[in-house]
C-alpha cells in the first residue's frame, strides 16, 4: 500500500539498537481499539451511513444498490481479531518472501512485459523492476486480487468500531460506485478492503489509480497496464526521484553501533517506521562512523544523504526514494524486500 494502502500494521522499534522489526502484511493495518460492544444493530448503525452517504453527494440509487441488503460478514471480524502476536524479524521476512523462486518469477515477468514496463516508466519515472517488486510482494505477480465484497468488507468493520478508518474507507467505496457504475458485487478486495493487484483501499484507488490504456475504465484486477501505471503513479506522487536508487545494504561492525546511537539520533516525525529509522545523513559521515558497503567496500563519495535501517543481523542505508516505498507501506520488512527484489530483477 498503501499504502498507497491506508491501514497499517505498525512497528515496534524502541531504538535503533532495539529488537529487530516485525513483519508487514500486504496491507497496513491500524492498531485496533479496545474491543467494545457496537451501541446499535448493524441495520440501525447502517441507516446513519446511508444519511451521511447522501450528504456526502453520493446517489441515492448507489447506496440503494449498494447497501440495499447488507449483511456483515463474520469471517472478517475474524479475521480482524486473529492476527498473529508474533512477527518475523526483517532478516527472516526478506529471506521468506525474496526466494529465488520469487526471484526468477519477478525476473521472467520483467522479461515478459519489458515494452509496457518501459511505457510506464517513461511516463512516471519510476523503474520497471520496482514496479515489479511491489506488483509480486503485493499480489503475487497479479495471482491474488482478493474475493470479498469490499463494501461489505469495510461495512462489517466499520460496524464493529475497532479501527475507525474503515467507515471513512467505506464512503470512498461508494464513491468508486457511483463513479464507475460497477455492481458492488463486482467491487472485490481483501478482507480489508484492500484492492486489486496493488492492493489499493478505496481512498488511494480514487487518487492514484490510472486509466494508463485508456479504455475508460482503471482496472485494478485485470489491466497489467492500469495496474503498472497505478503502482508508478503512487510511488511518483510519494516522492520518487527518477534516476535515484532506493538504498543499498551495508555492513555495520559492532563497535559501530554504538558511535552511531550516540551521535545520529532516530526521526521524530513519519509513521512509526519512519520513526524508527536514524535521520539522513550524507554518506561520508556513515563511512566515518565505520559503516562500509556489504563487501567490504568504501561507501561511494556522494551527495545522497541517507538513513539507517537495521534488522536482527542485515543493515541497510536508504535514500529518499526509500521514504516512497514506506508510503506504500509503512513497514520496514516490507519496503526492503520491495527494494531487494528490485535490485535482483534489474536495479531499482
Amino acid at each position: 500500500m498503501n499504502r498507497a494502502f491506508a491501514v497499517l500494521v505498525a512497528l515496534s522499534l524502541s531504538a535503533l539498537i532495539a529488537a529487530p522489526q516485525a513483519q508487514a502484511p500486504a496491507v497496513q493495518m491500524p492498531a485496533p481499539q479496545t474491543p467494545s460492544a457496537p451501541a446499535q444493530t448493524f441495520n440501525d448503525w447502517l441507516e446513519g451511513v446511508r444519511t451521511e452517504a447522501l450528504a456526502k453527494g453520493i446517489s441515492q440509487s448507489t447506496i440503494d444498490r449498494a447497501l440495499g441488503h447488507l449483511e456483515p460478514l463474520p469471517v472478517v471480524v475474524e479475521r480482524d481479531r486473529s492476527q498473529p502476536e508474533e512477527v518475523l524479524t526483517l532478516d527472516t521476512y526478506v529471506s521468506q518472501h525474496v526466494t529465488a523462486k520469487t526471484v526468477r518469477s519477478a525476473q521472467a515477468v520483467a522479461r515478459q512485459r519489458a515494452a509496457l514496463l518501459r511505457q510506464v516508466s517513461q511516463r512516471y519515472g519510476v523503474p520497471g523492476p520496482v514496479i515489479v517488486a511491489v506488483w509480486g510482494l503485493e499480489s503475487n505477480f497479479g495471482k491474488f486480487t482478493g474475493s470479498r465484497p469490499v463494501v461489505a468488507a469495510l461495512a462489517t468493520l466499520g460496524y464493529d468500531g475497532r479501527r475507525a478508518l474503515f467507515r471513512a474507507e467505506l464512503f470512498e467505496a461508494l464513491r468508486i460506485l457511483d463513479k464507475s457504475h460497477m455492481a458492488p458485487e463486482d467491487l472485490k478486495g481483501s478482507w480489508a478492503g484492500a484492492m486489486g493487484q496493488p492492493q489499493f483501499m478505496p481512498s488511494s484507488y480514487l487518487q492514484y489509480a490510472v486509466d494508463f490504456d485508456q479504455d475508460g475504465r482503471t482496472d485494478i484486477w485485470k489491466s497489467e497496464a492500469d495496474v503498472f501505471a497505478s503502482i508508478a503513479n503512487y510511488l511518483n506522487a510519494h516522492g520518487w526521484v527518477d534516476g535515484e536508487r532506493w538504498g543499498r545494504e551495508v555492513r555495520v561492525p559492532a563497535e559501530a553501533l554504538d558511535r552511531i546511537g550516540a551521535a545520529i539520533p532516530l526521526r521524530t516525525s513519519g509513521c512509526q517506521a519512519e520513526r524508527a529509522m536514524t535521520e539522513p545523513r550524507v554518506l561520508s559521515e556513515w563511512k566515518a562512523l565505520g559503516v562500509t558497503l556489504a563487501g567490504g567496500g568504501a561507501l561511494p563519495a556522494s551527495d545522497l544523504r541517507a538513513s539507517l535501517v537495521r534488522g536482527d543481523k542485515r543493515f541497510f542505508l536508504v535514500y529518499r526514494n526509500y521514504d516512497a516505498i514506506i508510503g506504500y507501506n509503512c513497514a520496514h520488512p516490507y519496503a526492503i524486500s520491495v527494494g531487494v527484489l528490485a535490485d535482483k530483477v534489474g536495479g531499482g
